[in-house]
């Protein structure tokens, strides 16, 4: 008669996929003499454990797991089994449940170590990897993640790695990109001759030269040249035709960053993590003209995009076996033209940055999905999201609410990430970029169609957003799937509810650039009563006509003149003095006002912004997004910085300020008297704050008014514009102060990014609507 014992079924659910976990269970079986199996199940890992000392498996599940893994949920139960002879790992199988997938890890500290060991047999190996670090998201075909479900399939282990793969005593025991320098991908110059050492050497001798390189990293190409060089720096600008917008950095190793830069000990625990995204902060040499940084880095702005190397390659670039000396600080920006997507493969390397290049450093490991890299910045200590994607994507938000059904947000036109979700599970995707060029468009397609099979999902319902003229409305709409539109700027408040898993009514604050408006204007500057199902629109900034089509978005002076000259007596002679623009221009924007040509009734925020710089004479225009504004912000900051607190709270020159006009904030007449005071010769700095100061007080007081008039007492903040990390902070302080519940955004991105998840979260609610 054949023995059955008792078994412990234990199924983990969470980012246990790619993380090494089923190496670390086997081997927390094997020293606490377990015996039984582990595999993945596509949406979880299931562990079959028999012997009499379990609850050290389940101590080591709760206190020791893999520092790369997450996990969410511990289920299990006992069931009667044969005897199981020993611990192995089984063959991976499919099952029906919730995915997740992980997202790419950085190169951890123990496998760099490695890279520049002499006896290593993965010396300066460009693809070295372990189980706890490495390519994920971006080289795999499907769940569960297994190397014959990844791009890796196609480069067969040598023996050595093979018995590596197969050890449990190893620390790539189940590594599914596991290689080495004789059976791993090969790196070399395209359309040169030079492979490997040659190709890498190569390259660090184009940067020395001060030529740019791109450079094949995990989720796509970068343009790579010394931040050091000026003039290396400069030409690059030209060649992407990039006056302004700054350029991210990578630095060399901790120390160099501690050298340029101001580092918190929470920035520094990110920066050095298995995430690794580019953080901005504040650079010590901002302000000095001997700066050893390219001054063209980052014109006027006091911060640095800063990120550590994250893959071999890039350590590689820093530090090879040859005479070339190079900088400790490189710039890294995303190789794309502008407007399209991160460049994935040669082919597009070749068709759209081989222009701005001297050199291009690929390799022959297939990018599945491509993915740029993440920027944050910082609030109240914590991370604040300004671009979620490496490291982070495509790990999902989490709903309390138990829901069911699938549903795709298809996200916004500009900054555009989709979001899908499966039940209670809302799977953000890496950023694609702004759907205006159709390359960008292709690589939605083809991204959501990945995800898709990665999450073993099929939509039943699309969202997406009310604008009839955006291209995601167009890609919608081909899916032959039911579309639902919804506002933007309730998907912006609904991203930032499923963000902090809350349900209830809110007061919600969403401040952008721009976004079609249920009444056909375009909206901007609104304060919403929203729930999951429904909003109303309860208040905005004050209507301005907004004239000249696309170039009003990038010229505030237009805004500006406008504004003066319908809400003051001598607007035109305001504007001639302000320098906002000629006798003849303010003339042709009046006219075009008169005549409604290219001119729109506008509540934009984001263009109160802009034209309060032009007027304080900080920007006339701006050659990248949000530009004027962030340089306003800047000049309030510096003021902010160097006066006290308390000696802010009150604003004497607004003492009769009206806050209100007809249930509008009175942003015009705000405007208005900026125009004043700065032309009678007050400081910049200190009206670039008060207008900071008043925003967030006109902002705080509709918002209780509107709480008490609905009994609703939390308060959603969301949109671009509060990236503004000082319109927040003001916002948000004033708020709590009378007693109202803030939420904000954190991991998600409070810009258009974000959208997507509102979107979703949106779709799920009218799915499970009672």
């Amino acid at each position: 008669r054949r023995t059955i014992l008792n078994t412990c079924v234990i199924r983990v659910y969470g980012i246990v996929q790619g993380v090494g976990f089923r190496p670390f269970v086997s081997r927390t079986c094997l020293e606490n003499n377990i015996k039984g199996s582990v595999s993945n199940k596509g949406s979880y890992v299931e562990i079959h454990a028999q012997g009499e000392n379990i609850e050290a498996l389940f101590d080591a599940l709760n206190h020791h797991a893999p520092e790369r893994s997450i996990i969410l949920e511990i289920i299990n139960k006992y069931v009667e089994e044969p005897p199981y002879d020993d611990f192995s790992i089984i063959e991976s199988e499919k099952d029906e449940g919730e995915i997740f997938v992980s997202p790419d890890i950085a190169i951890c500290d123990k496998c760099k170590e490695e890279l520049f060991d002499k006896n290593n047999r993965r010396y300066l190996h460009p693809f070295i990897n372990c189980t706890n670090c490495g390519p994920r998201l971006t080289i795999l075909d499907s769940m569960p993640y297994d190397r014959e479900r990844t791009s890796m399939a196609e480069f067969k282990m040598c023996p050595e790695c093979h018995s590596e793969y197969t050890s449990p005593s190893s620390r790539r025991y189940d590594a599914q990109p596991v290689c080495c320098n004789d059976c791993g991908p090969e790196v070399y110059i395209v359309n040169g001759p030079e492979k490997g050492s040659e190709a890498i050497t190569s390259a660090r001798k184009a940067i020395t030269e001060g030529k740019i390189v791109a450079v094949k990293g995990i989720g796509g190409f970068h343009l790579a040249c010394d931040a050091t060089n000026e003039e290396a720096v400069k030409r690059l600008r030209t060649l992407k035709t990039r006056p302004m917008k700054p350029f991210a950095v990578m630095m060399k190793d901790l120390d160099t960053v501690k050298k340029y830069c101001v580092l918190t000990p929470e920035k520094e625990e990110l920066l050095t993590g298995p995430q690794k995204p580019i953080i901005l902060m504040e650079n010590k040499y901002a302000d000095c003209e001997d700066s050893p940084l390219a001054p063209s880095l980052a014109p006027g702005n006091p911060t640095l995009g800063v990120m550590l190397p994250y893959a071999p390659i890039q350590l590689l670039l820093f530090d090879y076996k040859d005479e070339y000396k190079m900088p400790d600080v490189l710039v890294m920006t995303s190789a794309n033209a502008s407007g399209a997507p991160i460049c994935r493969t040669d082919e597009d390397a070749l068709n759209e940055i081989s222009s701005f290049t001297d050199l291009i450093l690929s390799n022959n490991r297939t990018i599945r999905l491509r993915c740029d890299d993440s920027v944050t910045d910082f609030f109240e200590n914590k991370p604040y999201m300004i671009r979620r994607s490496r490291g982070f994507a495509p790990m999902p938000v989490m709903l309390s609410k138990k829901v069911k059904g699938c549903v795709l947000g298809i996200g916004g036109e500009l900054k555009n990430s989709f979001c899908i979700a499966k039940d209670s599970l809302l799977y953000p995707s890496a950023y694609i970029g702004d759907m205006e060029d159709l390359r960008s468009v292709d690589a939605l397609n083809a991204s959501i169609e990945r995800m898709e099979t990665l999450l073993e999902c099929n939509p039943s319902l699309i969202v997406c957003d009310m604008h009839p003229l955006y291209h995601t409305t167009e890609v919608a709409e081909s899916l032959s799937l039911p579309v639902i539109k919804i506002q933007h700027h309730y998907a912006h408040i609904l991203s930032c509810m499923a963000e902090n898993n809350y349900f209830d009514e809110v007061i919600g604050v969403s401040f952008d650039g721009t976004g079609y408006g249920t009444d056909g204007s375009i909206w901007g500057g609104e304060i919403l009563k929203c729930n999951p199902y429904d909003f109303e629109r309860i208040a905005s900034v004050t209507p301005f006509i907004q004239s000249g089509g696309d170039a009003s978005s990038k010229e505030g002076w237009r805004i500006a003149a406008s504004i003066l000259r319908d809400n003051s007596d001598n607007g035109k002679e305001l504007s001639e003095k302000l320098g906002l623009c000629s006798s003849i221009e303010y003339d042709m924007l009046s006219q075009m006002a008169k005549s409604n040509i290219n001119s729109v009734r506008s509540t934009s925020a984001g263009r109160i912004f802009d034209a309060a710089s032009a007027i304080l004479g900080i920007r006339r225009s701006s050659t990248f997004e949000a530009e004027a504004s962030t340089s306003l912000m800047f000049e309030a900051m510096r003021y902010y910085k160097g006066t006290s607190f308390s000696k802010m709270e009150t604003n004497e020159l607004f003492y009769d300020f009206n806050l209100f006009k007809e249930r509008c904030l009175n942003t015009n007449e705000l405007l208005v008297r900026l125009a004043h005071f700065y032309l009678n010769g007050l400081d910049k700095g200190m009206l670039s704050y008060s207008f900071h100061d008043l925003l967030s007080l006109m902002i705080s007081t509709e918002c209780v008014l509107a709480s008490e008039s609905n009994n609703i007492h939390t308060v959603a903040l969301s949109g671009g514009v509060f990236q503004n990390t000082l319109l927040l902070e003001l916002t948000k302080n004033k708020l709590k102060h009378l007693g109202l519940d803030v939420l904000h955004h954190s991991l998600i991105a409070p810009n258009d990014q974000g959208i997507a998840l509102g979107q979703a979260m949106y779709g799920l609610m009218q799915l499970n609507r009672l």
